[in-house]
């Protein structure tokens, strides 16, 4: 609901009806830009957070059982919705999260195949038949949805994720109640406007809007919650794990990044600087995958350093709306003083700044650091804004050793005309994903999505999530 002021007012989707929260309570949603009031959210309590599991629980009896064909239609139908929508759901990745329009427009295509990649998961929940030893004996596998799944998803890419996790367990079978970013509400309720309109039986997909830190428990911990979810920061990503262990609930958790670029001395530069660019100033750095460590080897790292200079300065910072600007706002105070903390604390240590380090408005300029040591907050923690470091390397073997030398393990990448080398790095590279020849940043809707270490535990995507939210159930007829 809008209202006659312009500010929408959010609601609860809960067992297939818009409620207000619990005691009528509610929160401010600010466009990160300026901080103006975007909207005004439903502020969750534990108690909204129970009638909304209770919606799940009672809704998968009867989900579970409707034929892959239905579920196949009401997922290709959101996507129809989505299509129909698609200005809606930009003009919102703008305005709630301060998307620059390409970044929004490249998210809304990357939700729409998510949705449209789940439609063909529904027809792919399958066991197998397996030999027995038993003489007579049948023996095979079939697979089962878990019960309800419990969705977090983080302010940065709230389409992608929503689409993705909320319509792969829709598919397999399982109900859900998500709780997103509140920095995100209103990406969420839109998806939920479109779930309903599809047809998707109440209860199967329920929406509390609110704080992790205040109702977020509540949802992990409660008894009939079968599965969970977690996008985020891998300290809240450590209290998940820990809640979920209490219960044996089973989870995948998507965390932080600290994502290493080697670059090898016969690289071509021409190629690369775009592509590095690419990959540490899409939504200004505030991308687990974002490339916050450059390792180049010596004969490259002068005329590197340069040109990435060079390509910095000239990232666009104007209109959102204008599709040639690339940074966005960085989402919160709290998170801009991260971000100048961790600028500050560099320059302080001796640090050079070659390119930004300063502000407009709530946007971080495009920073780049040499000379960056180990005593450096920003050496070894990730920032989530648009600054990376660059490091000299003297050899491949250096690269790696130096790569590997971190706690994260999301995303990483080679740049290198050597098969042998780049194949060797894929292999050794402490990280649950790896590009040779491209940016740390890329994602699609069937691949195995995902990190090790403070990254995260399992992975996201259709088949990665087709195993993580249903189980074998192993099943014998004696013939």
């Amino acid at each position: 609901m809008t209202t006659n002021t312009g500010i929408k007012n959010l609601q609860h989707f809960i067992g297939g009806e818009w409620v207000d929260s619990e005691g009528g309570r509610d929160f401010d949603v600010l466009n990160p830009l300026d901080d103006s009031l975007y909207a005004r959210a439903a502020k969750g309590t534990g108690g909204d957070m129970r009638r909304a599991v209770a919606a799940a629980r009672a809704a998968f009896p009867g989900y579970r059982e409707s034929p892959p064909a239905d579920r196949e239609r009401r997922l290709l139908r959101v996507a129809e919705i989505m299509e129909k929508r698609k200005s809606e759901l930009i003009d919102c990745l703008i305005d709630e999260i301060g998307s620059p329009i390409q970044k929004a427009a490249f998210e809304f295509e990357k939700g729409l195949t998510m949705v449209r990649a789940a439609a063909g998961l529904c027809r792919n929940v399958r066991g197998e038949t397996i030999p027995s030893d038993a003489p007579g004996k049948f023996s095979m596998s079939i697979r089962e949805p878990l019960g309800v799944v419990a969705i977090f998803t983080p302010f940065n890419v709230p389409l992608i994720k929503t689409t993705r996790l909320v319509a792969n367990a829709l598919a397999v079978g399982n109900t859900a109640v998500h709780l997103p970013s509140e920095l995100a509400p209103h990406l969420t309720v839109l998806f939920a406007e479109m779930v309903a309109e599809a047809g998707f039986p109440a209860g199967a997909y329920n929406v509390v809007t609110g704080f992790g830190h205040e109702i977020g428990d509540d949802l992990t911990g409660h008894n009939d919650v079968d599965f969970v979810t977690f996008t985020g920061s891998s300290v809240v990503g450590q209290h998940v794990s820990e809640v979920c262990a209490k219960n044996k609930t089973p989870s995948t958790l998507e965390l932080g990044g600290k994502s290493p670029t080697v670059i090898l001395a016969d690289a071509d530069l021409g190629k690369v600087v775009p592509l590095a660019a690419r990959s540490i100033f899409m939504f200004a750095g505030q991308a687990c995958i974002g490339s916050s460590r450059f390792y180049v080897e010596r004969p490259l790292y002068e005329e590197f350093v340069k040109r990435f200079a060079m390509a910095a300065s000239r990232v666009g910072m104007g209109c959102l709306r204008d599709p040639g600007t690339v940074i966005a706002p960085i989402i919160s105070e709290r998170q801009r003083a991260r971000v100048k903390a961790h600028i500050a604390d560099a320059v302080d240590k001796g640090a050079t700044v070659v390119a930004g380090g300063g502000w407009v408005g709530n946007r971080c300029q495009p920073t780049l650091l040499t000379g960056v040591t180990e005593d450096m907050t920003v050496c070894k923690t990730e920032t989530f804004g648009p600054v990376t470091s660059i490091y000299p390397i003297d050899s491949y073997e250096e690269g790696l050793e130096k790569a590997n030398d971190t706690e994260y393990g999301l995303s990483s990448a080679i740049f290198t005309k050597d098969i042998d080398k780049a194949f060797h790095f894929a292999r050794n590279i402490g990280a649950g994903m790896c590009h040779i020849n491209g940016p740390t940043i890329h994602d699609e809707a069937h691949v195995p999505f995902g990190g090790n270490g403070e990254s995260g535990v399992g992975r996201e995507g259709t088949d990665a999530d087709m195993e993580a939210m249903t189980e074998l159930k192993w099943v014998t007829v004696q013939l």
